[in-house]
């Protein structure tokens, strides 16, 4: 019974990735194809023979190497940014005492009931109004809060014994030194896990730079990717599926490097 019950849960477990990754299967299948493989009947789910000239013409031709680079430019500096301000406020919250603090964390609560796209209208008058359209301080700055990193951050800092806060204090180290000597190195899994969301999320960005990004070679990746759908007279799924592969590398190997700590991350226990 115990061995039936372990080939059913294996059994669906492999349905369940099956039909999960099929459609990135399906991509990386199309990517190798000429249109006439593409559209033949039935379907051929094989390799095909244009792969190096799909993803040569993606690459070269619509120039997605500059939208990646400005997308990791953007993606990196937008990660660096939330975890340093996600730790700094969670620190303020966790170990100072000022007044109304449980209001301050409700508040910042409150804000990821508020996503981007409401603020668009709003955002795109600060910015330019500041005359940031076209740079990568548009495409930055706004992002830099995190109420998701400060929430992960306070429920870490809030399993981490006070001993050590009374022992760093008898030491004489100061708030600058504790955090730095001790808090820091106790939170690489919760840094982790907040640099796989934060990554993933600005590599994924597509409206916001569609608005306030007009210049081709300031644009970002998902931006990139639609040029290369729009820009060909009769569209050649194969480049197209080229590019979305060639795209979802980066976050990919950004997550398979820190999908341990990324689990980690969200355990909020003291095991960590």
């Amino acid at each position: 019974m115990r061995k039936t019950k372990h080939l059913f849960t294996h059994l669906a477990l492999v349905i369940v990735v099956s039909v999960v990754a099929a459609p990135v299967i399906m991509a990386i299948l199309f990517s190798t194809q000429t249109p006439a493989q593409i559209y033949s009947y039935p379907p051929k789910f094989t390799f095909g023979t244009a792969m190096l000239d799909n993803y040569a013409s993606a690459w070269n031709q619509f120039h997605l190497g500059k939208y990646m680079l400005n997308s990791f430019i953007i993606a990196v500096a937008v990660t660096t940014g939330k975890t340093i301000l996600a730790f700094t406020s969670a620190l303020a919250l966790v170990y100072f005492r000022f007044p109304l603090r449980s209001w301050v964390f409700i508040f910042i609560l409150l804000t990821l009931m508020m996503p981007t796209e409401i603020m668009i209208v709003s955002l795109f008058e600060i910015v330019t109004g500041l005359g940031w359209g076209d740079s990568y301080a548009a495409l930055i700055v706004p992002f830099l809060a995190s109420a998701t990193g400060t929430f992960l951050f306070r429920q870490h800092f809030l399993q981490i014994p006070s001993s050590l806060l009374d022992a760093a204090r008898i030491d004489g180290a100061g708030p600058i030194r504790f955090a730095w000597s001790i808090l820091l190195p106790m939170s690489s899994n919760v840094i982790a896990a907040l640099t796989v969301i934060q990554f993933v999320y600005m590599w994924n960005q597509y409206l916001w730079p569609l608005i306030v990004i007009h210049d081709s070679s300031m644009q970002v990746v998902q931006v990139g990717l639609r040029m290369v759908f729009g820009g060909q007279d009769a569209t050649n799924w194969g480049i197209v599926m080229a590019g979305a592969i060639i795209t979802l590398m980066p976050a990919l190997v950004t997550f398979m490097l820190l999908q341990e700590q990324f689990s980690r991350g969200f355990a909020l226990s003291q095991e960590k």
